[in-house]
């Protein structure tokens, strides 16, 4: 049986749970601080990995800039094939560098268009209605592929289906003290009824980043 990637999902929140307010801003959340211990973490694994609601939100680069090292595979789950070919994932040659993941009824004209300016697509079976693709699927792909291990960054719906799927190794809070009231949360649905069923963790260690409280812990 095939090793899966070890999967360390971060993100950034405010006191009140918020990834970003209403209208989807997030930038920035935390501190310089947090944004350069994110780049540590980027530095450190393998592949990053978003959701199309983060690339279409926030533009990322997905690189490693404010640390020396190198950028790991961008990994982007879009099921419908909606990333711009204008993005800055894909523009001056960061494509070679980008694995596109989509479902099997994408459009291949999509598909033959990401691969003319140097993106991979890669096609999976459909998943639950959270990321609409399969994530062990994903998840195994990658491993096939070498990758030990993966950072996700994002969107709410990425982080969830993981979780879901019991697929996250690690999980990395970056605290802010801000508060946002309605905004976007950070985790959505996990079908938990009772306390009794809650993720809990094996081990949880808690570290000041300037303003910030970052909450690092290994998942059961």
């Amino acid at each position: 049986m095939i090793s899966l990637p070890f999967v360390t999902v971060k993100y950034a929140q405010s006191l009140d749970g918020r990834i970003a307010t209403v209208t989807g801003d997030s930038q920035w959340i935390s501190s310089s601080g947090a944004r350069r211990f994110a780049h540590q973490l980027r530095r450190d694994h393998d592949a990053i990995m978003v959701g199309i609601g983060t690339v279409l939100a926030d533009d990322p680069q997905l690189s490693v800039r404010l640390v020396r090292g190198r950028d790991p595979l961008r990994v982007v789950v879009d099921s419908r094939l909606r990333i711009p070919l204008t993005t800055r994932v894909l523009i001056d040659g960061a494509a070679s560098h980008t694995l596109v993941v989509t479902s099997e009824s994408a459009e291949i004209n999509r598909e033959r268009e990401l691969n003319r300016v140097g993106a991979e697509v890669l096609r999976v079976s459909s998943g639950t209605a959270d990321s609409s693709v399969d994530i062990e699927q994903v998840l195994e792909a990658l491993a096939r592929r070498g990758i030990a291990s993966v950072l996700v960054e994002g969107g709410r719906a990425l982080i969830t289906s993981l979780l879901r799927a019991h697929a996250v190794d690690r999980l990395v809070s970056v605290i802010a003290p801000k508060i946002i009231g309605k905004g976007i949360d950070a985790v959505g649905d996990l079908g938990i009824t009772r306390l009794d069923d809650a993720i809990t963790f094996l081990s949880v260690k808690t570290r000041r980043l300037g303003p910030d409280m970052v909450i690092d812990g290994r998942l059961k």
